[in-house]
């Protein structure tokens, strides 16, 4: 019996060039898109300003002020920003996992440190913790930590005795955490903001952990020098809210190890994830939506032991507060009404609903924009669990949007969060990459030489 001939498949030609530059094309519309929703965001809040509606904002839509200037960091910065986006990427492939991990640290903190001396040392570091509206004011207040937990929600709402904004906008636990160090001799405005920083550069590494111990660590290799220079950093050196992201990813990323490990040693990493979690409650009542991540993690890992470990771990703080006499729920409905006694009775809900995702925008970079853009388009090109991680993030960010809670200032409230926005950067081309990093660290450099940032 006779088969016929095969018959090759006809070569193809090669795509136009066009076609080819669609994706960074559509990657360039996307970014324009961003940088007009901030240009719109400006001229509408100066809009509102200028009818006599006070958002208690200089320069809308972000909580800062117009005031070009240099300081020791900004050569430092640059200097650093040059090698991540030239050497980053290279090394991002070629190191061992825990060599990695360090680098990425170093460049971080240095990274986060210059960025915060761009501003000088009183008002980048000595100034930012030690307002009489932060938390530093109420720490000389603190005689007895068990007394100020049995006692916090009677000076939440405005009034005589009342804490300071800042304090009394949060639970209890950022408080003692100041507290303590100053019970330690660690006290006063630069151990503040030594501890913010040193936490806050501890995000880029959890994060890398984490999709580590859930099997992407090809992902977590292509998007570790994006955590670096993400514009966020502006905010976390120094704040509060940088501290609450380290300590958050800290804990999704113990979570995620422990309940990826056999044996004793994966369920005390597990509890421990789920102490720090649990603690994560009582540093900001928004955390509360970042229970998106944990649960991502859980259900990725399936394992019952650690997981019950990790509940047993969130269980323990939240007992251990509420028998000290602080009731999570009661804490929030009083900040509710402390909220709107304040400047958000007069921030418009109709204007801060969109503005807040143009200060979005800018604590993320335009390469999140772009990376976000090609997992819309291409859900399935991202690993599962750094897609659910985004996913789960996008979530939360759009529920403390449409909550009314968040007016403003979410450059930095929403830095928990907004961190975790990174993970899409893994599916820019490798091409691009430099470019992009490029693009992340001139927004960042951008808005501190411009702008006075405050919180």
């Amino acid at each position: 019996m006779r088969t016929k001939p095969s018959q090759a498949a006809p070569p193809q030609s090669p795509r136009p060039r066009w076609q080819r530059a669609r994706p960074l094309l559509a990657d360039l519309a996307v970014v324009l898109a961003g940088a007009w929703l901030v240009w719109r965001a400006g001229v509408v809040g100066q809009r509102l300003l200028d009818q006599g509606v006070n958002l208690f904002l200089d320069f809308p839509p972000l909580f800062a002020s117009w005031a070009p200037h240099t300081g020791p960091g900004t050569v430092p910065a640059i200097l650093i920003a040059l090698t991540v986006v030239l050497g980053g990427p290279i090394l991002a492939t070629r190191l061992r996992w825990g060599p990695l991990l360090a680098v990425t640290y170093l460049a971080t903190l240095a990274w986060t440190i210059s960025m915060t001396l761009i501003d000088g040392w009183r008002h980048g570091v000595l100034d930012k913790l030690t307002s009489s509206k932060n938390f530093l004011a109420e720490v000389p207040r603190v005689d007895s930590i068990p007394a100020m937990l049995r006692e916090f929600t009677d000076h939440i709402v405005a009034g005589p005795g009342s804490w300071a904004t800042h304090v009394a906008g949060h639970p209890p636990g950022a408080l003692m955490i100041f507290v303590g160090m100053d019970r330690i001799g660690l006290g006063g405005g630069v151990a503040g903001a030594a501890l913010c920083v040193l936490v806050g550069a501890t995000v880029g590494v959890g994060i890398g952990a984490t999709l580590r111990a859930l099997g992407e660590e090809h992902v977590a290799r292509k998007l570790l020098p994006f955590t670096v220079l993400m514009p966020g950093v502006v905010w976390v050196g120094v704040s509060t809210d940088g501290l609450f992201a380290g300590v958050l990813t800290g804990g999704v990323a113990l979570l995620a190890i422990g309940t990826s490990r056999e044996g004793l040693a994966g369920d005390l990493t597990a509890l421990c994830g789920g102490l720090l979690l649990g603690y994560t409650l009582y540093l900001s009542y928004g955390l509360v939506l970042a229970g998106l991540l944990p649960l991502v993690v859980l259900a990725l890992t399936r394992r019952l032991r650690p997981s019950l470990a990790a509940v047993l771990g969130v269980a323990v703080v939240v007992g251990l507060f509420t028998a000290g006499g602080f009731w999570w729920w009661e804490g929030y409905e009083l900040v509710e009404v402390r909220y709107y006694q304040g400047i958000a009775a007069t921030r418009p809900y109709s204007y801060f609903i969109w503005a807040n995702l143009a200060c979005l925008v800018l604590a993320t970079g335009p390469a999140v924009l772009a990376g976000v853009r090609r997992l819309a388009a291409a859900p399935r090109s991202l690993a599962i669990g750094a897609r659910l991680l985004t996913s789960a993030t996008l979530l939360a960010v759009a529920i403390a949007d449409l909550s009314g809670m968040s007016k403003a200032e979410v450059e930095r409230i929403w830095l928990p969060f907004s961190l975790w926005l990174v993970l899409p950067c893994a599916l820019l081309p490798q091409r691009q990459v430099k470019w992009w990093l490029a693009a992340q660290a001139m927004l960042a450099l951008l808005i501190n030489h411009l702008l006075r940032t405050r919180w």
